[in-house]
């Protein structure tokens, strides 16, 4: 292309053009890591301020149910698209969406967090609303996206990921619709058993890559591989999501505690073979390492918790909401920047300190309540949480934001 004479006015096309172009735009990685990090620490910093009393809470719809919402479908849902999107452009060959398709894409994620605080005094809920029909249309733009590169490639074996993505889709418009009827306690349960459906995602990864990263980093020859298990934990896991969604929407006497143990014992099994005690001496190992077995302790709490009042149902299920999608996603982010990036798998120090910060972060908000009470406990959680996402932006910034080091696009 030629170059530009700043001396004439910018045509708006080419300016455009030219924004489209840049680094962040080449793969859905850059701007959903990016936006992951931002939001991570901007929503719990608020979240932080509501609980010290610092800032007030004006929107209609309860604070933590607008927290549940940013968190999981807003957070770790861009994270998880960002992955699918960057991962299967290497299983299938077929590029992803880059450039100006990305960045309207990234503007509508965008737009739906801002929305959340935008009202009409004419139009009651305008807000939520808005939110529900932007993130409707992220939603069927990043699974399109995504539908094209699979059936594109006749790739079969991923196709789960399209079904994990429509139901994670179905279960955001449904619990928007929930807010906007005012029905607190089914939104309560759909964003649960969405927490249940992003631990199923998180199996099925942790699955092909926790064994494949592990036998690289510590150069084994071989993988460990524990098909069986996965095989069971696969369908067990999918029954267990659905006893669960019963039991708190229609049939009340359903306990899904006993299918939420036997899916915990297999994460831990899995767990328990994938160990190498190497794995310490490599911070984006143990973080993934640690985050996978938090997933299973925190579903065996889950589980006991329906049957005991010693631990909470929310306690527990905040150990595999933080301890586990935030350190893996943490972990995860961190290792996708370097490595797509063209940089090496070594990371300062300071974030190995991040990924220990999640993983106490999870552990003080799920068992320290009992100990020095629920509201010390939440506050410090939430301030290990935005040190962790702090270091992150400041370590992964730059390397989202520029070209690859060795001059490759991507």
């Amino acid at each position: 292309m030629r170059p530009i004479n700043l001396s004439q006015p910018v045509p708006a096309n080419i300016r455009f053009y030219q924004i489209t172009q840049w680094p962040v735009w080449m793969l859905p990685f850059r701007p959903y890591f990016l936006a992951a990090g931002l939001l991570a620490f901007s929503s719990i910093g608020y979240w932080l301020l509501i609980l010290t009393g610092s800032a007030t809470w004006q929107l209609t719809i309860p604070a933590t149910l607008w927290h549940a919402h940013e968190m999981l479908f807003g957070f770790a849902g861009v994270v998880a698209v960002g992955f699918l999107l960057t991962a299967a452009q290497t299983w299938t060959g077929v590029p992803s969406i880059s450039g100006k398709k990305l960045m309207l894409l990234t503007l509508l994620w965008l737009g739906a967090r801002g929305a959340f605080f935008v009202s009409l005094p004419a139009f009651a809920q305008f807000n939520l609303y808005a939110v529900l029909v932007l993130q409707l249309a992220w939603w069927l733009g990043v699974i399109a996206a995504l539908a094209n590169m699979l059936l594109t490639a006749k790739s079969k074996n991923n196709y789960q990921f399209l079904v994990l993505l429509a139901a994670l889709c179905t279960l955001n418009i449904v619990y928007l619709a929930l807010l906007i009827e005012q029905n607190m306690q089914f939104a309560l349960a759909i964003v649960d058993t969405a927490v249940l459906l992003m631990t199923l995602l998180i199996g099925i990864v942790a699955g092909r890559v926790l064994p494949f990263f592990t036998s690289k980093g510590l150069g084994l020859t071989a993988q460990v591989r524990t098909a069986n298990v996965d095989s069971v934990l696969l369908y067990m896991s999918v029954f267990s999501i659905a006893v669960f969604f019963l039991s708190q929407l229609f049939f009340n006497q359903l306990n899904p505690g006993w299918a939420l143990a036997v899916v915990a014992v297999l994460h831990l099994i899995r767990s328990f073979y994938w160990w190498d005690k190497n794995v310490l001496k490599v911070p984006l190992l143990w973080s993934l390492h640690f985050s996978y077995l938090a997933l299973g302790v925190g579903l065996m709490l889950v589980a006991v918790s329906f049957y005991s009042s010693v631990i909470l149902f929310k306690d527990a299920l905040h150990l595999i909401t933080i301890s586990t999608i935030g350190m893996i996603i943490l972990a995860m982010m961190t290792r996708v920047s370097h490595g797509h990036t063209g940089r090496s798998l070594t990371i300062p120090h300071y974030m190995a300190v991040a990924f220990a910060l999640v993983l106490v972060a999870g552990i003080t908000r799920s068992l320290l309540p009992f100990v020095i009470g629920p509201h010390l406990a939440w506050q410090l959680s939430a301030g290990l949480w935005l040190i962790a996402f702090l270091l992150f932006l400041i370590h992964c910034t730059p390397i989202l934001t520029q070209r690859r080091v060795d001059g490759r696009r991507g």
